[in-house]
């Protein structure tokens, strides 16, 4: 197998294309796999749903998802954070990187009041690209528009 010969002592040389196309097969399955759990962040909201066309995600790996909860409740990522301590978080991250975009992704239950709360609570940390996440009217996925400073 593999190797044969053509004639008397002489050897074939093909390129055996079967390891190839198995090793791509395996990276396929692993794209498809993982590329789905990198859009989901944050904590499963309930988005509101709005007029306009989706925009593309902010392509930076150190974006910070907070998630407001129907039950109130803060969520940096995954992590539940006291609204107390919200500020601090936020402050220390902006120490890190202030031009880091931050998304909101607030359940569709939530009043307003305390969606802008949220909002300026990330503002007064020091947060200069602060945006909130809606669900777009139609079948796109869910789009991040950027607040208005």
């Amino acid at each position: 197998m593999g190797m044969g010969s053509a004639g008397r002592g002489r050897m074939v040389a093909e390129i055996n294309v079967t390891p190839l196309v198995d090793v791509m097969l395996v990276l396929l399955i692993i794209f498809m796999v993982t590329t789905p759990l990198m859009n989901s962040q944050g904590v499963a909201v309930q988005l509101p749903s709005a007029e306009g066309s989706a925009l593309r995600q902010a392509d930076d790996p150190e974006r910070v998802v907070i998630s407001l909860t129907a039950d109130r409740k803060v969520h940096v990522g995954e992590a539940e954070i006291p609204e107390e301590a919200l500020t601090d978080h936020l402050t220390q991250l902006a120490i890190e990187r202030a031009d880091r975009p931050v998304f909101v992704r607030a359940d569709g239950d939530v009043p307003y009041r305390d969606l802008a709360r949220i909002l300026g609570l990330a503002r007064t940390a020091g947060m200069l690209k602060v945006g909130l996440v809606f669900e777009p009217t139609g079948s796109a996925p869910a789009s991040e528009a950027p607040a208005t400073p």
